[in-house]
């Protein structure tokens, strides 16, 4: 993998950390006084200055997901570092793994108290980065940590688009496998905590990890951005190109405890109502995915979102308000909450959700991908190349390599005749040359020295002919 591919991964992991470090204090309802007390322990918690989570704020709440990044270091060793760096990291390494909690700072310290090396020589980020490239980076080491016990009460939150709830559940088997094989289908849903309004919902014939993130990538193009997002521990919820997706967009990502079903009450509710819909598809005898999705749209336009919802009412009955008699549906509690929505240009979601994978390009001009040949340019044969790709479309992937631009590569078909070859790059063309460049700079250097050689005989003359006598 190239220097700047390992390069663009730091920074990619790096921002993520930062992120889910100042997450909490991203929140709308804190008030400056908890904010303050939040970014203490949150400095204490993770060993950093008060200093550097204001800095992480300010470059958020500027640039985004991107102004995280760190800036782009080389990760060659430099010459000002000293001979004995390589055992100075391996001691570091022993050090965090006699207590995993040492930070960079208490390291090198220790490493400066035992005499292996003079104050002020080893710099705090440059042991950070060769650590985190040894796999010993704090991230790395720190085992996941709840801040607080998560309560088993219910909760709610006041306004929509504050937190969306995902879950998977399975749905019918359903014949239209090969030969009519049944396949076990799934439902993707994704819920807003505070209206019950349904986001998101499809049926899929698996339950890999792309589904999850093909459903948020409709809510947010349909809703807008969410402030958190909601999940429990499972494989599609915690994969990292779905957190990096998210995170990117700015939408925290939240996990329940492990076997705390009550703290997803809300959409664990709403599978209830999906097996009353499961009991009508099948009572019309649905045949096909495409058909089971149709008749589910429905359902939920004009069932589940007009329906009184029991969990609306008792939430306005905790905080003492009085609620109409026919009760309050999904969709009249989302049209009448105030929250502005914040949407977000379809290009920078949809480039939020592409995944990305390195090729090394083959001398045909090709990489393999998906087992398919999909052909780039020659200009980069034998360079390891970025693709990325939307998994639920794959047929088209685009190519990157620094200082050339993008291609929209598609995969080769095998025809009658062969293609054409491909144009070579323009350095690589030949050209019929007027004369020979070489052959006219020796002869010029021929005359050059020709000439010398008669003015040094000249000037030999003259002193031997006309230099006066003595």
């Amino acid at each position: 993998m190239s220097n700047e591919v390992t390069s663009k991964k730091w920074q990619d992991d790096e921002a993520l950390k930062r992120f889910q470090i100042i997450a909490p204090l991203l929140a709308e309802d804190i008030d400056s006084a908890k904010k303050q007390e939040l970014r203490n322990q949150l400095a204490q918690t993770h060993q950093l200055s008060v200093r550097s989570l204001y800095r992480y704020e300010k470059s958020f709440n500027q640039s985004q997901f991107a102004g995280l990044k760190p800036m782009n270091r080389e990760m060659r060793r430099s010459k000002s570092l000293p001979d004995n760096f390589d055992e100075l990291v391996a001691e570091a390494i022993q050090l965090k793994r006699e207590v995993p909690s040492r930070s960079v700072a208490q390291l090198i310290l220790i490493l400066e108290m035992e005499g292996r090396v003079a104050p002020g020589i080893l710099k705090r980020s440059t042991l950070q980065r060769h650590l985190y490239k040894a796999g010993f980076g704090k991230k790395q080491m720190r085992k996941y940590n709840e801040a607080r016990k998560s309560s088993s009460r219910r909760f709610c939150k006041p306004h929509r688009m504050m937190l969306a709830e995902a879950d998977i559940k399975y749905g019918p088997k359903m014949a239209f496998g090969k030969d009519g094989k049944k396949i076990q289908t799934y439902l993707s849903v994704i819920i807003d905590n505070h209206s019950r309004l349904v986001l998101d919902a499809r049926f899929y014939d698996n339950q890999e990890k792309e589904i999850i993130e093909d459903s948020y990538r409709r809510a947010i193009l349909k809703f807008g951005k969410m402030d958190a997002a909601y999940h429990d521990r499972g494989s599609q919820y915690i994969s990292t190109q779905l957190i990096k997706s998210l995170s990117s967009l700015g939408i925290k990502v939240l996990h329940a405890k492990p076997y705390s079903p009550s703290s997803k009450g809300g959409v664990e509710v709403f599978n209830r109502f999906v097996n009353a819909f499961l009991a009508e598809a099948k009572a019309q005898k649905v045949k096909t995915l495409d058909e089971l999705n149709h008749f589910w749209d429905i359902w939920l336009e004009e069932y589940y979102h007009n329906k009184p919802h029991d969990g609306i009412a008792e939430y306005y009955k905790s905080l003492g308000s009085s609620v109409p008699s026919e009760g309050i549906s999904p969709l009249q509690e989302w049209n009448r909450d105030s929250r502005v929505l914040t949407f977000i240009d379809a290009g920078v979601v949809g480039k939020a959700f592409l995944h990305h994978e390195t090729r090394v390009v083959d001398n045909g001009a090709c990489i393999s991908f998906n087992g398919l040949k999909y052909e780039t340019s020659t200009a980069l044969i034998g360079a390891t190349v970025d693709i990325a790709y939307d998994p639920m479309a794959p047929e088209v992937i685009t190519v990157t390599y620094p200082g050339t631009q993008p291609i929209q590569a598609e995969p080769i078909k095998i025809g009658s005749f062969c293609d054409p070859k491909p144009d070579l790059p323009l350095c690589m063309l030949p050209e019929e040359p007027e004369t020979s460049r070489f052959l006219e700079g020796l002869e010029q250097k021929r005359n050059h020295s020709r000439q010398m050689k008669a003015d040094a005989l000249s000037f030999g003359n003259y002193r031997k002919e006309g230099k006066p006598n003595v």
